[in-house]
């Protein structure tokens, strides 16, 4: 800036007493003013150029400071939130005068100058990345050249980005967790590792993880005003593009939150949709998976950007006034009309190829259970099936069923019946996922037993049983027998095992990867078959 407009600057602030921010950008106009505070002035983020972790936003804040002293940890957050290419504050002496032809001079006391810092440049006990310089004279102010202080920090920033790109393409992601008073320590800390694996599961980078304990949830943003501060400042610091938190967000929420933090925001259920859109291969399960989608995504239409407000085009298409929202939102609901059709054709079909089944008299068997309690591993390994599998939550979606042969409970002899692997639970299902599926988990209702596969491996099998239990309770139907069958028996630890014995006699205990205990598995399934069929 010249010294000219700083002592001017300073004599406006004086005259009113109140702070004052300019905020110009690299051709040197003022393109904003605000009488307050960085924090108090700064540019909302959707109004600001979104050049992404390589660049700066290209305007610089020119602030006043009625006191001596150097920025405030507020102001420099504000510089950070808007990616500013530097703060320079003027300290006053409330002293001054005006010059004839409408100068001014005396004004200012000292200036300090902030700036952003590439992450090469932190120190290991450095939190944020900014610096600030020492108090300036004015003279020595007005000589810095800020078009290269500009020009060599995006250069390093786009080197980091760069590196960043190389080491993966995936989402660098902060998941933030709400825990309430019903919710214990550990609960939530369980709950909290399985959106972890959630978003590792969709193909994003973990970043960090925070939380903050509140009697209730915010209803605008979840989230107290100071935690999203905080994680808008996290954002812009690690550079993360999406936010993911570990509940069901409204709407509303979801506008207020990425209005606040600049980048996108979704909640654990959408993260599930990108899975099982990832996950699906067959024609059904993709079906069922764009039918939950569009139903998730129909409520949330309104604020993606302005354009949807605007009047659309097209004489004799649309009604006089009609938005693109409400022309976006009637093709939606379309769609959502054919998928349902399709889908109840899709239950037909499937409830015939079931009717076969019975009127040739073998009996069926669903495999329930929690995602990745290695259900297509069992299949795999009784029936030498090629279902994919993998450590991951909802490696498949589609259900698979063989034959196998299990000894008849009477006779001894061989008897044939049918495994059906069907999609994982989880705890709280999103329940467009429950209605959109629900041709796959008729599967299970319509199953003359089931068996209930659980990982004792995992530190929650107990509250997965639950879980699971819980849903099926929930099916318009109540299903057969249930067989209980603890897996991963070889990962568990022995005093798990053994306590799990205890608490359920009558469970059948394997390790699938490892061929342990099917054999007994299988003389348990004829039994369940045999008790399943004379019980109709």
């Amino acid at each position: 800036m010249t010294a000219e407009f700083a002592q001017r600057l300073g004599a406006i602030s004086t005259e009113i007493s109140q702070p004052v921010c300019a905020y110009v950008n690299r051709r040197g106009q003022v393109i904003r003013v605000g009488v307050g505070t960085p924090g108090q002035t700064q540019i909302p983020l959707l109004e600001l150029p979104r050049y992404g972790a390589q660049r700066l936003c290209g305007i610089r804040c020119l602030a006043t400071n009625l006191k001596s002293e150097a920025p405030k940890e507020s102001s420099l957050t504000a510089m950070v939130l808007q990616r500013l290419d530097a703060l320079v504050v003027l300290s006053l002496t409330g002293e001054g005068k005006m010059r004839r032809g409408g100068g001014a001079t005396g004004y200012i006391k000292e200036a300090y100058i902030a700036h952003l810092l590439p992450l090469s440049e932190l120190n290991p006990h450095q939190e944020y990345y900014w610096t600030v310089s020492a108090a300036l004279s004015l003279d020595i102010l007005v000589e810095q050249d800020f078009l290269a202080l500009v020009e060599g920090l995006e250069a390093e920033f786009s080197r980091e980005y760069v590196a960043q790109q190389v080491e993966g393409d995936h989402e660098r992601v902060m998941i933030v967790g709400l825990q309430t008073d019903k919710t214990s320590d550990r609960q939530f800390g369980q709950e909290l590792a399985e959106v972890g694996r959630l978003v590792d599961t969709a193909g994003g980078e973990v970043l960090e993880t925070l939380v903050q304990k509140r009697p209730r949830p915010h209803p605008q943003t979840v989230v107290g005003t100071g935690k999203v501060q905080e994680i808008a400042l996290r954002v812009q610091t690690l550079g993360v593009n999406l936010v993911v938190f570990d509940r069901d967000l409204s709407p509303a929420q979801v506008r207020n939150l990425e209005r606040q933090l600049g980048v996108r925001v979704v909640d654990r259920t959408e993260v599930i949709l990108d899975i099982f859109a990832q996950r699906a291969q067959s024609r059904a399960g993709k079906l069922q998976v764009e039918l939950a989608q569009l139903e998730y995504m129909l409520p949330r239409l309104i604020g993606r950007g302005q354009a949807m407000s605007r009047l659309g085009g097209g004489i004799g298409t649309r009604g006089p006034g009609e938005t693109k929202l409400e022309t976006e939102r009637r093709g939606i609901q379309r769609r959502i009309s054919r998928l349902q059709q399709e889908v109840n054709q899709l239950q037909a079909h499937r409830s015939r190829l079931r009717q076969q089944r019975q009127q040739q008299e073998i009996a069926s068997v669903a495999i329930v259970g929690y995602t990745n309690a290695g259900k297509s591993t069992l299949i795999n390994a009784l029936t030498n099936a090629e279902v994919y599998t993998a450590d991951q939550l909802f490696a498949t979606l589609d259900p698979t069923t063989r034959r196998l042969l299990v000894p008849d409970a009477a006779t001894g002899k061989p008897t044939t019946i049918l495994l059906t692997d069907t999609v994982g639970f989880i705890q709280e299902l999103p329940p467009s996922l429950v209605d959109a599926f629900r041709a796959t988990l008729e599967e299970v209702t319509e199953a003359d037993a089931l068996l209930h596969l659980v990982d004792l491996s995992h530190e929650a099998w107990h509250t997965q049983i639950q879980s699971v239990m819980g849903i099926l309770q929930q099916m318009p139907l109540v299903p057969g027998p249930i067989l209980l069958v603890f897996n991963k028996i070889d990962c568990a630890e022995s005093d798990i095992l053994r306590m799990a014995q205890e608490e359920y006699p009558l469970a059948v205990f394997i390790s699938a990867s490892q061929h342990l205990g099917l054999e007994t598995l299988r003389q348990k399934l004829g039994q369940l078959v045999e008790y399943a069929t004379l019980s109709y």
